[in-house]
């Protein structure tokens, strides 16, 4: 892929780039992807982080090169060093094998922020900001301070995004294993937002101080939703690369949320909400459980492909 005289500028570093990573998607049959998707029917886990070889050849080459897109181009003439081209060639010979771009880099946009992430968390999803856009909408009219948990928070991205944009809110930020709690606080501080975070290390709900009971105005949680039996159909970068920790729902996928939903009633007060994200064919069966616990206004909510996403209710506000 490279020349023999070892000098590259960088638009030659990535066009090879580009050719090298195309190459390597079409023997690995990434562009069956969707119908691999449309099988297991678990939609966004399965497909790709990014399906296209020249993006990732180019946010790689500029994470090597610690610029922009804009210098990118503009210094498209310029000559890279040898050491940035061996640092080059080992993320595309990693990317190729499926290892997700967003633990190469380390980092990974979500509401128009930048989150790290590393192997111990899962990798923030797009359709996931708009379970923090539907809490957002929700309490930007709020005139007190909004008290809000995050439940198996990860690199923390819905917390962050929570704290960062309602500066009056107290968040918690709840996850069972402490280096994703590590990675979330990294990203906490990094967003000016620690000082109204907590993060609590359990199982769902548990660690939660029992003086919250009743007093919280929403539980957003995105907890595993994929079930057992289909993780090793997923695609390979999510089910060999991703914590499976953040992954197995158990035998259908709803194990962990039958466990929240009852603990959620706990801590919400009167008139709180509840919203959870999960596989686009679990709707109806999740909101069935929150129908049979007496919670109102149950919703199953789309994402922005229009498939079911997302279920949210209210507690009802006489008990």
């Amino acid at each position: 892929m490279w020349n023999n005289s070892g000098s590259l500028t960088v638009a030659q570093a990535l066009a090879a780039g580009r050719q090298y990573l195309a190459k390597a998607f079409s023997q690995r049959g990434a562009n069956m992807a969707g119908i691999i998707a449309k099988e297991s029917g678990q939609g966004d886990l399965n497909l790709p982080q990014s399906a296209e070889p020249g993006l990732d050849a180019e946010v790689l080459l500029r994470h090597v090169l610690q610029t922009d897109r804009i210098r990118l181009y503009r210094d498209s003439d310029k000559h890279i060093s040898r050491q940035e081209q061996k640092d080059y060639r080992r993320l595309l010979e990693r990317r190729a094998q499926g290892e997700p771009v967003a633990y190469l880099t380390g980092l990974r946009e979500f509401m128009s922020l930048e989150f790290t992430v590393s192997p111990e968390v899962l990798i923030p999803r797009p359709e996931t900001e708009l379970l923090v856009e539907t809490v957002l909408n929700d309490l930007r009219p709020f005139s007190g301070q909004p008290c809000i948990v995050d439940v198996g928070t990860g690199s923390g991205a819905i917390a962050v995004s929570l704290a960062y944009y309602l500066p009056g809110a107290k968040v918690w930020a709840v996850d069972i294993s402490p280096a994703a709690l590590k990675v979330a606080g990294q990203n906490a501080c990094n967003h000016g937002v620690v000082d109204r975070l907590a993060f609590l290390e359990g199982d769902l709900l548990s660690a939660l101080p029992d003086d919250l009971r009743g007093r919280l105005d929403w539980v957003a949680a995105n907890l595993p939703y994929i079930p057992h039996g289909e993780i090793p159909v997923l695609q390979p970068e999510v089910a060999k690369y991703e914590p499976r920790l953040a992954l197995d729902g158990g035998p259908d996928g709803l194990e962990p949320y039958r466990r929240l939903i009852p603990q959620a009633w706990k801590y919400l007060k009167p008139g709180g909400k509840l919203i959870m994200e999960m596989g686009w064919d679990q709707g109806q069966a999740l909101a069935g459980i929150l129908a049979d616990r007496d919670w109102q206004a149950v919703e199953i909510v789309k994402d922005y492909a229009g498939l079911d996403r997302f279920v949210r209710a209210r507690k009802a506000s006489e008990e």
